[in-house]
């Protein structure tokens, strides 16, 4: 976890990375058809529109403060109308993948730039690149594996609907009015979210920090 120095790049990069999760719904959705989120003007950059208190402030602050091994969080969500797609249920499956999707392509891009550094031995650059793009990586591993969870109304729940059979998918959604109290008991059962999610993000932090980085965080 981050220290008192570090702490803002941390937020700096926390808060972005949700925001090109969240613009990335849109995109998708913008290109299968659905223009709400272009008109919007919730493809931007800019985080004030995308911000959301409780999932972009508080939650990220209280599990730095309580030493979680893990760092998440959430911003408003992206609104698309599944009215306007050819095929409401696969293409809301693909919108929602796309957020988790742009995380771990960032992270990747982290990993090859790491990579990069370390091989051309720049000091001044390496310096600042291992002190920024391990915490990519990390964070949007986290953020990742944490959206996959198939709890509504986590990306993970509406990708489970669009994959299953009409008749499946319809007691799927069934359980939605739930996910906030599963999601809620996650939250503040670190240990059982751990359980859960740990060693998916140990292993891609594996695979995508290099040598001595994978203890980073």
């Amino acid at each position: 976890m981050p220290n008192l120095i570090s702490l803002p790049i941390f937020i700096f990069i926390l808060i972005y990375s949700i925001i090109l999760h969240e613009v990335a719904h849109g995109l998708v959705a913008d290109y299968l058809g659905d223009p709400t989120a272009r008109l919007m003007k919730r493809l931007t950059l800019n985080p004030f529109p995308h911000i959301d208190p409780i999932g972009s402030i508080l939650l990220p602050l209280l599990l730095i403060v309580t030493g979680s091994n893990f760092l998440f969080g959430w911003a408003k969500p992206v609104p698309f109308d599944p009215f306007n797609l050819k095929n409401p249920r696969r293409d809301s499956a693909l919108i929602s993948l796309a957020g988790p999707a742009t995380n771990l392509f960032i992270a990747l891009v982290g990993s090859i730039l790491m990579r990069l550094l370390i091989f051309i031995e720049l000091p001044v650059l390496s310096t600042i690149g291992m002190l920024i793009l391990p915490v990519v990586i990390i964070i949007n591993i986290s953020l990742a594996v944490f959206n996959l969870l198939p709890i509504a109304p986590l990306d993970g729940f509406k990708i489970v609907g669009g994959i299953l059979s009409e008749h499946r998918a319809k007691e799927w959604y069934e359980l939605e009015r739930y996910g906030f109290i599963f999601l809620m008991i996650l939250l503040i059962s670190p240990g059982l979210l751990n359980i859960i999610v740990g060693p998916v993000i140990n292993f891609l932090r594996s695979l995508l920090l290099p040598g001595s980085y994978g203890g980073f965080i």
